[in-house]
């Protein structure tokens, strides 16, 4: 294809679009409100899979060790804590550091409840904290970690914690969340595909003459199709970067509300560094693709001229 006929299409889809008004109106308006309708779920679905996901890290296995375990005894279980192969860290948290812990837990307000706990008074255990490679590999880890009791006299090994019962139903609610918001994502695209593509399809409806005009004075399908791509394309471009704008901007907003205090709940919303790239890519992906095939759809149907 010849430059002047490249410039000719893209001069021609930019005029359609200016020219037709309250149509290239209409169609911009369907492509953002749809857009913005699915793009502000697709925000919620990827933000509640990040806090599910920051949750499921959150599980650990506390192993609380017998009062008067010794250190070879300590070093031994340690090393034994690590050879499993789903151990992703384990930390040693003496009972004088745990102490420290629980206090600066309970503030100021409770602080005086463990005044007098001090060296030998102190009734907590030793134990270690340990990370697993997968969160859904804790509680198979925690039977590992427990059988090394077996055998053992006197056991080092007190009691192993990892919130049995309440890990499992947190896993089956996260993944449930996820399929919940990845259907409800899926429904909206179609829905969103939907509308949009007919509201372009009525647009090129209103201009079928001009088609059929071009068609009987021999232009060729290509040279008539060429500007209408371009005019969904700008369409579809123009219809997304404003849904785009309106939730970026907005989410940028929420994540800079100072009353917006999450991390008291141990939980992030997604960065907008990572946000944003999906969204733009998306949104704009979207609307461009869908505004050239509804165009396309179109068009063909008055090419049988």
């Amino acid at each position: 294809m010849k430059i002047s006929t490249v410039a000719r299409h893209l001069r021609e889809g930019t005029k359609n679009v200016v020219r037709n008004g309250w149509m290239t109106f209409a169609s911009i308006s369907s492509i953002a409100i749809s857009l913005l309708i699915l793009g502000i779920f697709v925000l919620i679905t990827l933000n509640v899979n990040d806090i599910a996901a920051q949750i499921e890290d959150q599980v650990e296995i506390n192993v609380y060790l017998e009062v008067n375990t010794s250190q070879e005894q300590i070093d031994t279980l340690k090393s034994q804590i690590q050879g499993i192969h789903e151990v992703k860290t384990i930390k040693f948290v003496s009972k004088e550091e745990g102490l420290v812990y629980l206090r600066q837990k309970l503030g100021e307000s409770g602080k005086a409840l463990l005044d007098g706990f001090e060296g030998d008074n102190n009734p907590l255990n030793d134990a270690f904290t340990i990370e697993v490679d997968d969160p859904r590999n804790v509680a198979a880890v925690a039977d590992q970690i427990s059988a090394l009791n077996i055998g053992k006299d006197p056991k080092p090994i007190y009691k192993v914690n990892y919130g049995k019962g309440t890990v499992e139903a947190l896993f089956k609610v996260t993944q449930i969340v996820r399929w919940i918001g990845f259907g409800i994502v899926i429904l909206l695209s179609f829905t969103a595909v939907f509308l949009i593509a007919n509201t372009i399809k009525i647009t090129i409806l209103a201009r079928r003459k001009e088609i059929s005009i071009m068609k009987m004075v021999g232009a060729t399908n290509s040279f008539i199709r060429w500007p209408f791509f371009i005019e969904g394309a700008l369409l579809g471009f123009i219809g997304s970067v404003i849904p785009a704008g309106l939730i970026l901007g907005g989410y940028w907003e929420l994540l800079n509300t100072s009353s917006l205090n999450l991390n008291l709940l141990m939980i992030q919303l997604t960065p907008f560094s990572k946000i944003a790239p999906t969204m733009v890519v998306l949104l704009l992906g979207i609307g461009m693709v869908i505004g050239i095939w509804g165009s396309l759809i179109s068009v063909r149907k008055f090419l049988r001229v």
